[in-house]
Formats: structure tokens, C-alpha cells, sequence
């Protein structure tokens, strides 16, 4: 009997000293200050940041949003938006950054951006023991994933799932506003020389998607794809669609093919590129916009026709 009590209290031991065991790792999975990266991959906190880079301009803007923006203490070059983020001490571009600023600045979680950051930059980073968070929004619904991400680790989930609900909320009424509207084929043009476009797996074409339109060029194997001007006139789009900085008109180029459907009903369509091409929650506005151009270039299409 004395033999029977001793194994059962051992064996009781044993189960107590396992479970003290996993305590730490349950209270990490069940923790509310941990968020999922874009490779899918655990990062959690002890406590809210408080001393946050961003290592993308689009980084900066869904921290601002997240309600996160006073926390920030570094960004990356081209970080414009809003406008007390310009006043942010640089820590590099995007694509080459100053690891010792950023170890400087002594940062409690290190917002990175998976396309556009160098690999080696970013372990070495966590070589050092800082946490980065790596994201890579390439959905409009990822973007308002990111930025409740972002808000439970700063210590703004409410906020942040405010944000991100209203985010939803306008893309989801504009995609249904639009869907059974008539297609418009449409040209997006990143840039002029070389002639750069997107495809199907961008969040630009995601845009003209929703908009009832239809990406001549969302075939096509790369992200970015160079094209020629062959191509764009074998592919006779409805609208051309590019950024609206620099010259007086950026698409004027293009009417000298009169035989374009997008120069003979007059879509050529500029938008600026912060809230076309940046992964941040003003791409709401931006699809707005281009919502309404592209329903102009419908209602004259028809016209016309």
C-alpha cells in the first residue's frame, strides 16, 4: 500500500513539474501582445513597444493609424506621411539601412518590410536581440490585418481594430458598388522608361479589380513586369492609369496613338501614387478615386460607342 501511495505522489511530481514546465509557452501563445508575420512566423512581446522603427514609409503610416505614432522614434527615407513623421531621424532607405542607428536608438520592436528590406540586414538585426516584426501586405485585407497587428503590440488594440474594421468596411461597399458595373480594361503604368506595369498578384490590380475594371497586363509572370509599348498597344486598353507627380501630365506620351481606346475616349487617368502604390489605409482613398475615374472612362466608353 505504502509502495502504491509513494509511485501515485511521484507520478503526481512528475505532472506538476511538466505543467510548470509549459507555463511559459502557454502564456505566450494565449498573450494578447503577439502577432503573426508574413512567413508565418510567432513574435511576441513582454509589454507594449514603446520604442518602435519602422523600416518602410508604409510601416509608418499603419503605425499612425495603429495609434502607435507618438512610439515611433526612427523611420526610413521617403517616410512623408503624415506630416510629423518627417520629422523622424532617418535610419537609411528602405533597401539599405544604417544598422548602427538603429541599434542606437535602442528600439524595443523593429517594424520590417519582408519585399523591400535586405534579408541579411534583418537577421542581423535579430542576431543583436531585437525583435522585428516582418510584414508584406499584398491583399487590401492584409493591410487592415497588419494594422490591428501592430495595435496589440503597441498597447492600441482598440484603436487599431477600429482602423482596421473601418478599412473593411469602405472596401467591401466599394467592391460591391462596382462589380456588376461593365469591365473597363485598363493599363497601369508604375513608371514611364523602362515601361512598368503590375499583374494579377499586386494590390494595384486588386484596386482596378475592385473597381469594376480589368488589368490587361495580370497574366503576366512578374510582380512588376516590364512591357513594351508594342504590348500595350497589341493589349488596346480602355484607360491608362499612372502617377500624377512630376511632369504636367505624366501619360501625354501616349496620345500619340490616337488609335488607343484610352486616347480616343480620353482616359488617361492620374492618380498620385502615395495612395495607389503604397500598402497603407489611404489605398481606401486612392480606390475611391480611382473608382470614380474609372466610371468616367465607362460612361464614355459607352458614349462613344
Amino acid at each position: 500500500m505504502m509502495h502504491t501511495d509513494t509511485f501515485s505522489l511521484k507520478l503526481l511530481l512528475s505532472l506538476v513539474l511538466v505543467l510548470l514546465a509549459m507555463l511559459p509557452s502557454l502564456a505566450v501563445a494565449s498573450s494578447p501582445l503577439c502577432a503573426e508575420d508574413s512567413e508565418g512566423k510567432t513574435l511576441c512581446l513582454a509589454q507594449p513597444a514603446t520604442r518602435i522603427i519602422a523600416l518602410s514609409p508604409a510601416a509608418v503610416e499603419q503605425l499612425y493609424a495603429a495609434g502607435a505614432g507618438s512610439q515611433l522614434v526612427a523611420a526610413v527615407d521617403f517616410s512623408n506621411y503624415p506630416a510629423t513623421a518627417q520629422r523622424l531621424p532617418s535610419v537609411g532607405g528602405s533597401s539599405r539601412l544604417d544598422l548602427e542607428q538603429i541599434v542606437a536608438r535602442r528600439p524595443d520592436l523593429v517594424v520590417a518590410w519582408t519585399s523591400g528590406n535586405s534579408p541579411a540586414q534583418l537577421r542581423q538585426l535579430e542576431q543583436l536581440g531585437i525583435k522585428v516584426l516582418r510584414l508584406d501586405p499584398q491583399h487590401l485585407d492584409d493591410i487592415a490585418a497588419d494594422i490591428a497587428k501592430l495595435g496589440r503590440l503597441s498597447g492600441h488594440a482598440a484603436i487599431a481594430q477600429q482602423q482596421a474594421a473601418h478599412l473593411r468596411h469602405g472596401i467591401t461597399a466599394l467592391r460591391q458598388r462596382y462589380a456588376e458595373r461593365p469591365k473597363v480594361s485598363t493599363f497601369y503604368q508604375v513608371w514611364d522608361k523602362p515601361l512598368i506595369t503590375v499583374n494579377r498578384r499586386s494590390i494595384i490590380s486588386e484596386m482596378i479589380t475592385l473597381c469594376g475594371g480589368s488589368n490587361v497586363f495580370a497574366p503576366l509572370t512578374p510582380l512588376a513586369p516590364r512591357v513594351s509599348s508594342e504590348a500595350v498597344l497589341t493589349a488596346n486598353p480602355d484607360a491608362i492609369v499612372g502617377d500624377s507627380a512630376g511632369k504636367p501630365h505624366p501619360l501625354a506620351p501616349w496620345r500619340r496613338y490616337p488609335q488607343l481606346n484610352a486616347v480616343r475616349f480620353d482616359n488617361l487617368i492620374t492618380l498620385p501614387a502615395d495612395i495607389t502604390q503604397r500598402a497603407t489605409p489611404r489605398l481606401l482613398d486612392g480606390a475611391k478615386q480611382l473608382c470614380q475615374q474609372l466610371d468616367g472612362a465607362r460612361q464614355r466608353l459607352a458614349g462613344g460607342q
